[in-house]
């Protein structure tokens, strides 16, 4: 694959005439970019599949279980605005190697806590730090791209990354229960983990992107704050974020998935393709939006795509046939996806670069504590009701936070073709 870095006259008309499925692709940072985080993930996955089986076979505990989700996701609330302070003041790509150290570190740790066969109270130790280092990876890692690619690939980028990061979802829990299975344990499987980030960190070292524009002040209540400021004063992006924040903590039906398996009777094999069809649904989708030119009128698709996703998650939940509900997981995956490409290229691209750390880690937290929140809300109301009434609820909920969004947001809903300003 041709490297091509600097644009040129004759390539910007060719693209005009014809849309290039590879744009971003042909840059070689960003596949170096790509590769590392792809090889990453999928370690990452491998590790929390070998995590939720060891301390299940462990502890025989559903609440050792939970407590695997809060260890992570306690140290990205607490440190979500001092991790995009970071992104903004510091150099994103060492921020991503530090990151990437600390979990080498700690997949070493929990492969010895598991051959040792140590206090289960120490692999919440390494999740918390894990997921420290992960709050601070995050909005680096997404502030960076725009680094790499340049706006008009962007979203073509943004679509890559979104295929890459379902394949990880996909490939990575099946590679570690393989391996489990394989070697009669989890302890090698954090082996493989720390060996992956150590990879994504040598990747990242031949990685070459734009000087970032480094933020001025230190750290104080103000600078902490532009972010959320910055937010409510954009329109655009803060309903695109408000969209699928909503749409993910009410319409998200993922932690019912096993009650759904004994409703619809379709056993252990039946729940595994339940879990696949939304990862399946976005990783087509994914290639769709890859082959096409950028969205035309992407305010709009936007609203109608969460739209979709509540209407087929209200499908889902009455449903009583294994062949609807699977294609309606897998049509909410798809629209999902939309949802993400879009989301995901207007927070990059309307946010000013000394500013894309804090916005990112404010995304990041919003979409992370949603997919926290959405599954004790889907478990309290099941519990309180019915699965049935959980899941449609949500997906009508959804429906009323796009109406109230697009009632609301104007700007949104007139928003054209994406990777454009407001303005165009």
């Amino acid at each position: 694959m041709q490297d091509d870095n600097d644009d040129d006259g004759a390539n910007s008309a060719h693209s005009q005439i014809r849309h290039d499925p590879y744009s971003a692709l042909r840059v070689r940072d960003y596949r170096l970019f790509l590769t590392g985080g792809l090889i990453a993930n999928i370690g990452m996955q491998m590790q929390t599949a070998a995590i939720g089986w060891e301390i299940y076979a462990r502890t025989s505990s559903a609440w050792h279980l939970a407590w695997v989700g809060l260890s992570q996701i306690l140290p990205v609330v607490a440190l979500v605005l001092p991790a995009g302070h970071a992104a903004d003041r510091y150099d994103r790509k060492r921020i991503i190697m530090m990151t990437q150290l600390v979990i080498v570190g700690c997949s070493l740790g929990l492969m010895a806590i598991s051959l040792t066969q140590a206090p289960v109270n120490w692999m919440y130790v390494m999740l918390f730090i894990i997921g420290a280092a992960r709050a601070f990876m995050q909005p680096a890692r997404s502030s960076m791209m725009p680094l790499i690619v340049p706006r008009e690939r962007f979203s073509n980028a943004v679509t890559w990354n979104s295929s890459a990061f379902q394949m990880a979802v996909i490939v990575g829990p099946a590679m570690g229960g393989w391996m489990i299975a394989l070697v009669g344990g989890a302890a090698y499987v954090y082996l493989v983990n720390a060996a992956a980030a150590g990879v994504y960190f040598m990747m990242l070292m031949g990685v070459h992107c734009q000087t970032a524009a480094r933020l001025p002040q230190k750290l104080t209540l103000a600078s902490l704050g532009a972010g959320f400021a910055f937010l409510l004063a954009t329109p655009v992006v803060f309903g695109a974020i408000t969209l699928d924040m909503f749409a993910v903590l009410l319409g998200g039906a993922d932690m019912l998935l096993p009650i759904y398996a004994e409703i619809l009777n379709v056993g252990p094999t039946g729940y595994g393709w339940l879990r696949a069809a939304p990862g399946l649904g976005a990783l087509a989708m994914s290639f769709i939006l890859a082959h096409r030119p950028p969205i035309e009128r992407s305010g709009q698709v936007l609203l109608w795509s969460v739209a979709g996703f509540g209407t087929a998650t209200v499908v889902f939940g009455v449903s009583r046939s294994y062949t609807l509900s699977i294609a309606m997981l897998f049509l909410t995956g798809m629209l999902d996806m939309v949802s993400v490409v879009i989301r995901h290229t207007l927070v990059q691209l309307l946010t000013p670069d000394e500013m894309r750390g804090r916005v990112s880690a404010i995304n990041s937290l919003f979409i992370g504590t949603s997919n926290e929140l959405g599954a004790f809300e889907s478990g309290a109301v099941a519990a309180l009701f019915s699965p049935t009434i959980s899941v449609v609820s949500g997906g009508l909920g959804t429906l009323l936070v796009v109406a109230i969004v697009a009632r609301f947001s104007p700007q949104l809903r007139a928003y054209g073709r994406l990777g454009s300003t407001p303005a165009d």
